[in-house]
């Protein structure tokens, strides 16, 4: 069976690529290339892109996760909606892409062989003294209100028309774990599932995708991942100066335990900052959370999502 090790880019289209370089930069990304018809950028980390926009009308096209072999891009060929195993000549780090119809017409891709580029040179986390062990003496903090830097592409939100059929979908292609599940109580039905790359007793993210059924096909949120707190923070009150659009934050999510900072582009895309999501192995027995008034619908503290959130 085919197998996902990390998750490579987000794709999307706006009719204006100049407003979604500025938000993007403002954003904490870097632009990796530009032409007048595709803003490809990259994060702190070693991905040569983690987010790419082609100009055109508003649309989410889809995602793209990075496979253990070239051999799984072969198995992923053969399966229906697949494409050929291709070279990729359109983006930095080339390789080999297998592209993928899912049933509602997102693309996505099975990538593999990205060269990788050189990190960009950042700041190390903060030492914080908390009340039980002080990890800074004699030392001051002095966090900055800047942009930061997006460290990588952490996750992304698919919202489907049939939860089971795409969990299905995703399983075949790319055998990631469940982590928990949302529950809809009055029907016993699960519209949401968290899921996560199967590396063994390897740490990984929490959820690296969630498959979410919804009215509306599309994208709900792509994530990045900030170092710390403060570079969350410093990045919200740089946003805000910006005129921005704040979506909700800042709080801390029931599901994966991230800070999180919600922001929207210029063009209504919702992206998030997040820092401190909960970190698991294979090992991981996922929960279920029903929806109801006490559940995942609300933040554990900071700001509540609004109703919109949920749309």
């Amino acid at each position: 069976m085919p197998r996902a090790v990390d998750l490579a880019y987000v794709r999307y289209q706006v009719p204006d690529l100049d407003k979604m370089q500025t938000f993007m930069e403002d954003f904490g990304l870097i632009t990796a290339k530009r032409t007048d018809d595709v803003l490809l950028m990259r994060g702190g980390g070693v991905a040569p892109v983690v987010h790419i926009t082609y100009k055109g009308d508003k649309k989410f096209l889809g995602g793209a996760l990075i496979m253990s072999s070239k051999e799984d891009l072969e198995e992923l060929a053969k399966l229906e909606g697949s494409g050929p195993v291709e070279e990729i000549t359109d983006l930095p780090g080339g390789g080999w892409r297998v592209r993928m119809q899912h049933p509602d017409g997102l693309e996505i891709d099975g990538v593999w062989g990205q060269e990788p580029v050189e990190p960009i040179e950042h700041r190390s986390s903060h030492h914080f003294n908390w009340g039980d062990r002080k990890e800074r003496v004699n030392q001051s903090l002095r966090p900055q209100r800047e942009p930061g830097l997006a460290l990588k592409l952490g996750h992304f939100v698919l919202k489907v028309r049939d939860h089971d059929q795409t969990l299905a979908w995703m399983r075949e292609r790319f055998a990631m774990l469940d982590s928990d599940k949302m529950i809809v109580p009055s029907v016993n039905k699960a519209v949401g599932t968290f899921i996560r790359f199967d590396l063994g007793s390897e740490l990984v993210d929490h959820h690296s995708i969630l498959i979410n059924e919804a009215s509306e096909v599309g994208c709900h949120h792509c994530a990045f991942e900030m170092q710390d707190f403060d570079a969350v923070m410093g990045a919200h009150d740089y946003l805000v100066s910006k005129g921005y659009h704040l979506d909700i934050g800042v709080g801390r999510h029931l599901i994966g335990s991230q800070i999180f900072d919600y922001w929207t582009d210029p063009f209504g895309n919702r992206i998030e900052h997040y820092t401190d999501g909960d970190a698991n192995t294979a090992e991981y027995k996922g929960k279920d959370y029903y929806l109801d008034d006490e559940g995942p619908t609300k933040s554990q503290w900071g700001m509540d999502p609004t109703p919109e959130f949920f749309r």
